[in-house]
C-alpha cells in the first residue's frame, strides 16, 4: 500500500482522543512510507492527520471541493492540493489515488465516504481493502449494524469481510495488507445474487 484514503471527521470533539488518534495515524502512515489522500482540509481531525503526516515527512494529497476552498478550510500545507468541482468528484480522487481506505471517527460526510467505498467494493469499482479504526469503540453500533445486514441478508456472504475493522490502528495496517479481494457482484451471475 503506497498510499491510503484517510476519511474522519473535520470537527474537533471536546475529548482530546480523537485529535491524538487521527495525529497517530498521519505519524504511523508518514513513518511506513504510505502517504495520505485525505479531504484537503486545514481543520478538525483531517487537519491533525495532515499535519502529523507532515510533520514525519509524509506525502499528503488533499482533495477538496471548491466551495470549501472559498470557505477558507483548505490546508496550503500539503504535498498536493486537488481542488475538485464537488463531493462525487472528490471520492473519485480518493479511490483514484489510493490503494485502500482508512476510516476514523467522523460525522455524516464521514459516513458516507464509508460506504460508498464498500459498496463500490461490493460492485466491483475497486477492489482495495476497507479498513475501520474502532479506536475507543467509537463505531462499535455501526459494526453491530453492518454483522445484522449480513445476517438478515442484504450483505452477501461473499462481501461480508469487505469492512476491516480493528481497535488498533498497527493490527488495523496489517490486516488491510493482507486483505484477499473477494468476487465482485459485476462477476456475479444472476444466480448467485
Amino acid at each position: 500500500m503506497k498510499r491510503l484514503a484517510v476519511y474522519c471527521g473535520s470537527a474537533t470533539p471536546a475529548d482530546p482522543a480523537y485529535v491524538e488518534t487521527a495525529a497517530l495515524v498521519g505519524r504511523t502512515l508518514a513513518e511506513r512510507g504510505i502517504g495520505v489522500v485525505y479531504g484537503g482540509g486545514r481543520l478538525g481531525l483531517m487537519g491533525a492527520v495532515a499535519d502529523a503526516a507532515l510533520e514525519a515527512g509524509g506525502e499528503v494529497i488533499g482533495v477538496i471541493p471548491e466551495a470549501l476552498v472559498g470557505a477558507e478550510v483548505a490546508h496550503r500545507g500539503c504535498t498536493e492540493l486537488h481542488v475538485v468541482p464537488g463531493m462525487h468528484e472528490r471520492k473519485k480522487a480518493f479511490t483514484d489515488l489510493s490503494d485502500g481506505f482508512v476510516t476514523l471517527p467522523g460525522g455524516v460526510g464521514t459516513m458516507d465516504e464509508l460506504w460508498e467505498a464498500i459498496s463500490w467494493a461490493q460492485l466491483g469499482y475497486h477492489q482495495k481493502p476497507v479498513g475501520l479504526l474502532n479506536s475507543g469503540g467509537f463505531y462499535d453500533h455501526l459494526v453491530t449494524f453492518y454483522h445484522h445486514m449480513a445476517n438478515v441478508g442484504f450483505v452477501r456472504p461473499a462481501h461480508s469481510g469487505i469492512m476491516i475493522v480493528e481497535r488498533e490502528l498497527e493490527a488495523l495496517l496489517d490486516a488491510m495488507s493482507r486483505y484477499v479481494p473477494h468476487r465482485t457482484i459485476f462477476a456475479m451471475k444472476a444466480d448467485d445474487l
